[in-house]
């Protein structure tokens, strides 16, 4: 059978709603994947204030917010659905939402973007909420791509995500494991909007600049660095800790970039060869592949590379359309799996219990 879903996903990084309509099918155990349409559903300056600043408001504004961003999703996806003329080839929606609060160790983590309205909106079955359960089961609910990986793109034995934060997974033995690296994009951005510009386009302004390498050598002592995984991180933790380090170090924006540049670079290299020592692994002729916006960031790439030069493993970075919309179009999985109620989260990965069917579903058609 073939599942005809939309995966929406907000990241960190809060440039849009990235939108997949993807055909998924499975035969014989095995699944495979076409894209159909990918659309970027840029939020106003507006929205962008409103879902940074989610985490000062009261109880009462928070759940109000929550109620009309899930309408503002439903409006998104209506107009994605206009746009591409797919009225009545939709079987369901599966939304990420945004994360606002991501607090495991107490757990709780949090992602706005009401299912309810959403399905209401767009008179179409809505999962939402996909983290939830396995946060209860004792897990970070974070990484949450990794089933993706598994099922989808099964040819990587390491896979690299540079949203606003940069998460790893890796294969082993028929079991993947995945933890989040380092804040990334979000911290690259806030640093160059300095210059008063959103992005460092391909990394060139990273690129004219150099390395401080005393302030290389104190965020690699950060606390969170030198934690076990299963890990994951909140927002805050580039916003509200790399980020100053940065901003006060007196460095100038390029040279700030080119140095959060290398300190991702280089934690990704040391927790590459951490996992190859303690799974004696063999790393020649592994591949990894590199997606997320910090895909398109050359020099970021670049560093990347000239980290992993010489383990015997090859980067990879795929065309445009997966670099960008990978996780929505896994999300779009993630609601397929819950639709036919099987495993959807990895407890390898995220150090919960068990593996969990994760995700509340809302039935927006009348029965």
């Amino acid at each position: 059978m073939v599942y005809k879903a939309i995966g929406l996903m907000s990241g960190s990084s809060l440039d849009g709603l990235d939108i997949a309509y993807v055909f998924l099918h499975e035969t014989g155990g095995r699944w495979n994947m076409e894209i159909q349409h990918t659309y970027c559903h840029h939020y106003t300056e507006e929205w962008v204030e409103k879902l940074r600043g989610a985490i000062n408001l009261s109880a009462r504004d928070y759940m109000l917010l929550h109620a009309d961003y899930g309408h503002y999703i439903g409006n998104a996806v209506n107009d994605f659905i206009q746009r591409f003329g797919l009225h009545h080839k939709v079987d369901m929606i599966s939304s990420h939402g945004h994360t606002t609060f991501h607090m495991p160790l107490r757990g709780m983590t949090g992602q706005i973007g009401d299912g309810a309205a959403i399905a209401a909106e767009t008179g179409l079955p809505v999962i939402s909420d996909l983290r939830a359960l396995d946060i209860a089961f004792g897990g970070q609910g974070a990484p949450i791509v990794p089933i993706g990986e598994k099922l989808l793109l099964g040819d990587y034995g390491f896979l690299l995500n540079l949203g606003g934060i940069a998460n790893l997974s890796y294969r082993n033995n028929g079991s993947y494991y995945a933890f989040d690296i380092c804040p990334a994009n979000r911290v690259l951005n806030m640093l160059v909007k300095q210059e008063g510009i959103a992005m460092d386009e391909g990394g060139k302004l990273a690129g004219s600049g150099q390395p401080d390498t005393k302030m290389l050598e104190q965020l690699d002592k950060l606390d969170y660095y030198g934690l076990p995984y299963p890990k994951s991180l909140a927002n805050d933790f580039g916003t509200d800790v790399v980020y100053p380090i940065l901003a006060d170090s007196g460095l100038a924006t390029a040279d700030a970039l080119a140095t959060y540049s290398e300190h991702i670079a280089r934690q990704l290299k040391l927790n590459i060869d951490n996992i190859a020592a303690r799974e004696h692994m063999n790393l020649e002729g592994q591949k990894l592949l590199v997606t997320g916006g910090g895909a398109l960031n050359d020099h970021l790439v670049g560093r990347i590379r000239a980290a992993v030069e010489g383990s015997g493993l090859t980067v990879d970075v795929p065309d445009r359309q997966l670099v960008e919309y990978k996780e929505a179009v896994i999300m779009a999985l993630i609601g397929v799996l819950r639709w036919r109620e099987e495993n959807n989260t990895l407890a390898s990965v995220t150090g919960a219990r068990r593996d969990s069917i994760g995700g509340a579903m809302w039935l927006g058609v009348e029965a």
